[in-house]
């Protein structure tokens, strides 16, 4: 048997990739479970359509036997239907941002809304596995970090845990994502006359993504600056990660001393020689974050460019690799 695994949002860009991981994994299946916008036929999207339907209700939870759901929807409808799917005995996966800071006031201020499940904060479990585990397994509520903080804190961290920045003169951080990171609500801005054969940058300097950042990476934010940049391509980010060294060190230092052995045992950290960097390639509709380090020792100068699939490590792709850590599995399953 199968777990059934329901997915409010499957018609969107988030959600319809998680079905399609859902339906090639060993030990789920994905459950579609409809709510406002989703209950009308998107099999275009789903690809196929005979797949188990219900309505997002806590009744579905024993109804449908499921064992966990993942909400990829906005914000306002994660807090909106968590509390209740909690209650009626389901893990939540939450993919939007409702979740992920602290406080109700943190949340207002990055947010400009007002938190309507404040109670659930504290207990919200920050699904990046690689700096998070050991609260994933007994969590009810995941909160799956947002695409732009996966790839800057796995690149970020290691670096100020090892005390080789130079924080002083801050870090920058370049990130440019495709259009499917803004969601598949339409709008001017990411309409295809205004994408393509274009490049633009938003949200300078307050951008939502910025206080995950700060609260993974132990990061002030006058000790950081965040750009993010819309590509005209359907999926993908790269960061491009700028700082000054605390210290002399070479690329292959950096990599190997400190890279390696922070990321030894991590199954979705692939490193590159140095002097190498990933593009968006290599990631492409892979849960991957691939790092690579060019550094110059004499100025201290050194950049890490970053690079994940938005709609994998960035959001379908961590949120399954969440679940298989919620329920036990090889935390690698429906991914490799």
């Amino acid at each position: 048997m199968r777990a059934p695994i329901g997915i409010v949002g499957f018609s969107g860009y988030s959600g319809a990739e998680a079905v399609r991981l859902l339906r090639g994994h060993p030990h789920c299946e994905p459950v579609l479970l409809e709510h406002r916008a989703d209950s009308g036929d998107h099999s275009h999207l789903v690809r196929k359509p005979a797949l188990r339907r219900a309505h997002a209700a806590p009744e579905a939870v024993a109804g449908e036997g499921l064992k966990a759901v993942l909400l990829a929807t906005p914000p306002e409808v994660s807090m909106d239907l968590a509390p209740a799917l909690l209650d009626a005995g389901a893990v939540v996966i939450d993919l939007s941002g409702a979740f992920r800071l602290r406080t109700p006031e943190r949340y207002k201020q990055w947010y400009n809304e007002d938190h309507t499940a404040p109670a659930l904060l504290a207990e919200a479990a920050y699904g990046l596995p690689e700096y998070c585990r050991d609260r994933i397994p007994n969590a009810r509520l995941i909160s799956n970090p947002g695409c732009y903080p996966t790839a800057a804190n796995l690149a970020i961290r290691p670096l100020l845990e090892a005390g080789v920045v130079d924080r002083r003169a801050g870090i920058v951080c370049d990130a440019k994502s495709g259009v499917s990171g803004a969601g598949r609500k339409p709008s001017l801005k990411t309409s295809f006359c205004e994408t393509t054969e274009n490049f633009s940058a938003y949200a300078i300097l307050k951008h939502r993504h910025v206080p995950e950042v700060l609260l993974t990476s132990g990061l002030d934010e006058d000790e950081f600056s965040f750009t993010a940049q819309l590509l005209p391509i359907d999926r993908g980010i790269l960061e491009t990660i700028y700082f000054r060294l605390a210290r002399p060190l070479s690329g292959a230092e950096i990599v190997g001393s400190i890279y390696a052995k922070r990321y030894a045992n991590e199954p979705f950290i692939r490193l590159y020689e140095p002097g190498h960097v990933p593009d968006l390639r290599a990631v492409a509709r892979t849960n991957f974050c691939d790092i690579g380090v060019i550094a110059e020792p004499a100025s201290g100068r050194c950049v890490v460019v970053s690079a994940i699939d938005n709609l994998g490590k960035g959001a379908a792709g961590q949120a399954i690799q969440n679940l298989n850590l919620a329920l036990g599995f090889e935390e690698t399953a429906g991914l490799l």
